[in-house]
């Protein structure tokens, strides 16, 4: 029985990413992706604050709270992984600028593809990670339905317009799916880590990151707010790929906590942003 439930939670991960990669991209079009990554500095600090400063909080976390292995990769491994696919909502929670939080949310998706796996294993150090194997499933299971649904939203926008609905929904059921195999799956594991250092690391981690994004963001509110969630909001599902092929249940179920940890406190986060975003408004 046991088997049959991870056979069913590992094609909820595959159904999900790929889903949800798929429908994100016959929602977009190119333009929308560009049009705001003109502004060269803001697009530097995005990288800044994601690839060097995020990455060296979640090593300099581990070390502090001494994790454990399965902890320590899990907390790293979020850290390495950016462009989440809920950015989006978020922003739109907050107030924010969405066309912004769309560039840049394929912007870091994309610059993760070569960035983990050659970031990854010098930040695990004894840890063994084969760099080609995380390219290879995050570009087929990420990169490659993205640009499929671009295409078709290119070319033919009726269609898209007509099937993004079902692979959205699909992408959310399978999501919906792999929280309730976690949780079956990997209860006890969950209840251990309940008053844990590696839930404290977590939370940190993501409040942070979110005051760190927010604080480069520059001046425009609207700006901020997506700097600031589109740090703290990491990517569970390029996190979940590179888990589930290549570490151990502890990992997965460690992103899965953190994962849920990071919508509890970045949803009330983006709702306050949007009170502070629609005073600024106002009063300008």
């Amino acid at each position: 029985m046991t088997d049959i439930l991870e056979t069913l939670a590992t094609l909820s991960v595959l159904v999900f990413v790929i889903g949800s990669m798929f429908s994100l991209g016959l929602t977009l079009k190119m333009q929308q992706i560009l049009d705001p990554l003109r502004n060269a500095r803001m697009v530097l600090l995005a990288l800044v604050v994601n690839f060097i400063l995020v990455p060296v909080l979640a090593y300099v976390l581990a070390l502090l709270f001494n994790l454990e292995e399965s902890l320590r990769i899990g907390l790293i491994l979020l850290a390495t992984a950016g462009g989440a696919p809920f950015l989006p909502k978020l922003v739109d929670v907050a107030k924010g600028n969405i066309a912004f939080s769309v560039g840049l949310m394929v912007l870091l998706m994309v610059v993760t593809i070569p960035y983990l796996p050659l970031v990854l294993p010098l930040l695990l150090g004894d840890v063994a990670v084969n760099p080609w194997d995380i390219a290879q499933s995050l570009i087929v299971m990420m990169l490659i339905p993205l640009a499929i649904g671009l295409f078709i939203k290119a070319r033919y926008e009726e269609a898209a317009l007509k099937i993004q609905p079902t692979f959205g929904m699909a992408s959310n059921i399978a999501l919906l799916t792999l929280v309730v195999l976690g949780l079956v799956l990997n209860f006890n594991s969950m209840i251990a880590l309940v008053g844990s250092l590696g839930i404290l690391a977590g939370i940190i981690f993501i409040l942070v990151s979110l005051i760190l994004g927010y604080l480069l963001g520059g001046s425009d509110p609207g700006n901020r707010s997506v700097m600031g969630l589109g740090t703290a909001q990491r990517n569970i599902s390029a996190a979940l790929v590179v888990a589930a092929q290549n570490f151990s249940t502890d990992v997965i179920t460690y992103l899965m906590v953190i994962a849920i940890i990071g919508l509890v406190v970045l949803m009330p986060a983006a709702g306050e942003l949007g009170k502070r975003t629609r005073t600024a408004l106002e009063s300008n």
